[in-house]
């Protein structure tokens, strides 16, 4: 199997052709026909032998072929002709034809097909007058038209290289069309994989940097009232940098060795004490309920779970005038339902956010044919709800769906 189509195949797709010119086929081709010929010209006695005009035809019916995927239709056009000459000058039937037939080929190959019918038809009509009425005046003298037989052996002989050709001609455009597919495939999962990588760097950083934000605000106002606690709020931002250059480190990982092992698991919603500590130090009180029983989650649900609160928890630090949180997880049979509410109301401040968090957990959730809903509770406040299926279907795209151990 050819990977991207044989060697020989060297036009484009939208006809144009390759600048290397075939020498060597065509060589091989030329000589094939001047012994052949020779060799054609002991069975039949009544044509005119081969002499230096048949050879110089001959040469001259093969050697254009040399320029045929640069200029297919000329060349196939005075392949035909020469041959149309050779044929009226009385030199014998042979190989010459297919000097014809590779024009032809290369010519429908190109996708020049109506040309490459008209002059082989073009040629199959000229034999005709030549062997059934202009034989009368042209050489060699005193011979007869030619058989019937031989015209039907003829048009079969036309039908078979066009049929040939046209099977070439499919054939290189389902090679054009895989080559595509695979260039729009490959750039699909590359525009695939910066997104994941932009998702899971914002995911993994804007709740780190919140929370720095907040506690370097709280550190510069305590500086001087307050030294002890304003200690307290640079070993935060301390303890939270460091955590994020890990999560960034692991992040960036997979791109340099997609194949190795990751060195940390991917996060889960075991990892929900965490977030509320992380929320707890930057001044934000989280209350975590779970309903239902507790059940395995696939990697890419258990991750996608983890980063919605993460985000939510995030929005919540950044916009949000409450210093409280709710965090609701309810396990059920087909599905995972997280609800995130805060009491509000909305600060209005510029929160130096990338309004992308949204966004990111959409996407996250689509992966897993789940889906977000976030906005203003009619009591006030804002309220995010993500329910991602945990069915078969949606556990086999989890596990296809962006993950940090991957």
């Amino acid at each position: 199997m050819w990977r991207h189509g044989p060697p020989w195949w060297n036009s484009g797709s939208d006809g144009s052709t390759a600048r290397r010119l075939p020498w060597l086929t065509t060589a091989v081709l030329t000589l094939f026909v001047q012994v052949g010929s020779r060799f054609a010209e002991h069975g039949q006695l009544d044509r005119v032998d081969i002499n230096p005009l048949a050879r110089v035809l001959l040469f001259l019916a093969t050697a254009v072929l040399l320029l045929r995927h640069r200029h297919p239709v000329p060349v196939l056009y005075a392949s035909a002709g020469l041959t149309l000459v050779y044929i009226g000058a009385g030199f014998p039937y042979g190989p010459i034809f297919l000097a014809v037939a590779v024009g032809c080929f290369a010519a429908i190959v190109a996708g020049h097909r109506r040309a490459a019918w008209g002059a082989v038809g073009g040629l199959w009509a000229g034999h005709l007058l030549i062997a059934h009425w202009l034989y009368r005046w042209l050489p060699p003298g005193g011979d007869g038209a030619r058989p019937w037989g031989e015209e039907v052996a003829a048009a079969v002989w036309v039908v078979a290289i066009i049929a040939v050709s046209e099977l070439a001609r499919v054939r290189r455009e389902q090679w054009a069309k895989e080559r595509a597919e695979r260039a729009q495939a490959a750039k699909r999962r590359a525009d695939e994989e910066r997104l994941r990588m932009a998702r899971e760097l914002h995911d993994v950083l804007a709740h780190s940097i919140s929370v720095i934000n907040v506690q370097a605000g709280v550190g510069l106002a305590l500086l001087d009232s307050d030294p002890e606690q304003a200690r307290t709020a640079l070993t935060t931002i301390k303890a939270a940098s460091k955590e994020a250059l890990g999560e960034v480190r692991q992040v960036l990982g997979t791109l340099r060795a997609p194949g190795d092992a990751p060195r940390a698991p991917a996060p889960g919603l075991d990892r929900l004490p965490e977030l509320v500590e992380q929320a707890g130090s930057a001044g934000l009180t989280v209350e975590v309920t779970t309903e239902g029983a507790l059940a395995q989650l696939p990697p890419g649900t258990d991750l996608a779970a983890f980063r919605i609160v993460q985000e939510a928890l995030t929005n919540v630090v950044r916009h949000s005038g409450s210093r409280r949180a709710r965090v609701l997880v309810r396990h059920e049979a087909a599905s995972l339902t997280l609800r995130i509410d805060d009491d509000g109301p909305s600060t209005g401040a510029e929160a130096g956010g990338s309004g992308n968090g949204l966004a990111g957990m959409r996407e996250r959730a689509a992966a897993l044919d789940g889906t977000i809903e976030a906005g203003p509770r009619p009591d006030g406040g804002f309220r995010v709800t993500a329910v991602l299926p945990l069915a078969a279907d949606g556990a086999a795209k989890a596990r296809t769906a962006p993950r940090e151990d991957q």
